[in-house]
This record gives C-alpha cells, structure tokens and sequence, in this order.
C-alpha cells in the first residue's frame, strides 16, 4: 500500500483528500506546516507528497527546495489555489513532479498519484513537437519560430491536445 504525505493548512481540504485517499486503497498522514512536512518527507516513510505552497512557518516552495537540495526524490505534486504562470514555473523549475491548481477535480488527483508511483510508466515526455512548434509540458510555454510564447490555460490544454494527436480532428 503506497504511503501518501499531504501537506495542507486548510483542515476542511485535508480532510477531503485523506478520506478520498484512504477510500483509494492509499496509506494517508496529514501535516499542517511547512516545517513538519519538510521533517516528515525526509524520514522516507512515503512514496508521494502532496504539497500546498500556502503553508504556514516554511511555504511550499521552500520545501520542496530543500528537499531537491538533500537530494530528494520523493515524488511532489504541487495542489494549491496559486494558479499563475509564474508560480506553475516556479514550481516545476523547483523540483515539482506535477502541479495542480485549486479547485481541482479529486479523480485527475487520483490519476497523476497513480502515474507518479508508477514505476514502469518509462520515460515522461515534458516537450511535444510538430514541425517548427515546441510545447513545454513543465513550463506551460510553447515555442515557435524561436520565440516563446506564454499560453493561458485554455490555450496551452488546445495545444496539448492538438500535439500529442497530430492531424486528427
């Protein structure tokens, strides 16, 4: 049974996605700030975290900083209602695995935990391409011509879509 760290302030969310976890078949332990789920994803207890960027005493982003400079390779995926372009960078370049904006959809949760504890899923593609166009799946960014090009959340989904099913309607 995979063991899953979340670390969430907002007691009502916690609780929300423990329950739904352990109804999953996953092993769930809550922590409420940063300095705990620093301490507790160190331990190696767990094969996944869960991480809010808006955590009292240390926020996400140090965490998870901290924990790539240890070394770490504890699978992160962000879930926090910081849903701008620069903090989904910040976080991917930081070290995230996967990073899910607030409100979210608890089945695609489930999904993206599953994929990320799967150790046979090979390789994982983070650049689309067709032709001259380039997609970036970590920085949301797309690049043609050598420009880049910062996609709204609309937009960068159609371009996935369209790239990773090329010439289909």
């Amino acid at each position: 049974m995979s063991r899953i760290l979340i670390a969430e302030d907002e007691q009502r969310i916690a609780s929300f996605i423990e329950k739904g976890l352990r109804a999953n078949g996953f092993s769930t332990e809550v922590v409420a700030d940063g300095v705990t789920a620093y301490g507790r994803a160190r331990s190696g207890d767990h094969d996944l975290m869960v991480l809010d960027i808006g955590l009292p005493q240390m926020d996400g982003f140090a965490v998870l900083a901290l924990l790539r400079r240890d070394g770490s390779t504890l699978p992160v995926i962000v879930l926090t209602a910081r849903d701008s372009v620069q903090d989904v960078v910040a976080g991917l370049e930081g070290g995230a695995d996967d990073y899910m904006p607030k409100p979210f959809k608890f089945e695609e949760l489930v999904a993206r935990i599953r994929l990320r504890l799967n150790p046979d899923r090979g390789a994982e593609t983070t650049v689309l391409r067709n032709g001259d166009l380039s997609l970036d799946l970590r920085t949301r960014q797309v690049g043609v011509d050598g420009r880049t090009v910062d996609l709204s959340a609309r937009e960068f989904a159609l371009a996935e879509a369209f790239l990773r099913h090329p010439g289909q309607v």
